[in-house]
């Protein structure tokens, strides 16, 4: 009963997580702040949907649709789609129109409908077709790389394949981060010393802002409603 969700990490430079879930007796949850954006697809009573889902910079309560099964693409920082530009797409999503049960149509053409175990020759096909672009240096700034660029470039690259500052990703990533160590029971007070939070008001303000829940509520085995994806990095 709930919302279930399973997740794996792949192999792909384009792709930081697939996953996918089902909901069942469930109406809603909370969507945690999340930098990077998902292609999604998903089935309620036999009706197909695909989505782009852009970031999200703050946490939100957010319905699940009835007896649905979700299937998700997570790209990875500096991977985006040049005709549907992230940046537009920050707190938002974008309907991909006439999909059904075998393929959907995206820029001009139909695609076979990927699965979860599939996912990485689904992306290699839109990489080749050049659909889908990456952009190396902000996935080498992202890991602390300092490339021999100036700041306003990083800055105006990383918003473009991104559609955040390199702050903001700082932030919404080490919030996710500590919301996952808190769910595994490190205490508050080593969250805050790990990943480097002022203090526990600090570690508190961001865990509400970026996964909606207090340190208290996830720390709860049984809340009374779900998170989305979370997971280790």
């Amino acid at each position: 009963m709930g919302l279930k969700v399973e997740s794996r990490t792949s192999d792909s430079p384009y792709i930081q997580r697939v996953w996918r879930s089902s909901s069942d007796d469930v109406s809603q949850m909370m969507s945690v702040a999340a930098s990077h954006w998902d292609l999604v697809f998903w089935e309620q009573r036999g009706q197909i949907s695909v989505a782009v889902q852009g970031p999200e910079t703050r946490a939100t309560p957010a319905p699940v649709p009835e007896e649905a099964t979700f299937f998700g693409i997570t790209f990875a920082h500096g991977t985006s789609m040049p005709h549907l530009p992230v940046n537009r797409l920050v707190n938002a999503n974008a309907e991909i129109p006439d999909a059904t049960r075998r393929s959907f149509w995206l820029k001009g053409g139909y695609w076979d409908l990927p699965g979860y175990d599939d996912a990485e020759a689904f992306v290699r096909r839109m990489a080749r077709e050049e659909v889908l672009v990456s952009d190396p240096l902000v996935a080498a700034v992202l890991r602390g790389t300092s490339p021999d660029v100036s700041e306003r470039t990083i800055q105006r690259r990383l918003v473009a394949a991104t559609g955040l500052t390199r702050g903001a990703i700082r932030q919404i990533d080490r919030a996710r981060q500590a919301a996952v160590l808190i769910q595994e029971g490190v205490p508050a007070h080593d969250v805050v010393h790990r990943l480097e939070y002022f203090d526990q008001p600090h570690l508190a303000r961001s865990l509400t802002r970026y996964v909606g829940r207090t340190a208290t509520q996830l720390s709860d085995p049984q809340p009374s409603e779900p998170l989305s994806l979370l997971y280790k990095t």
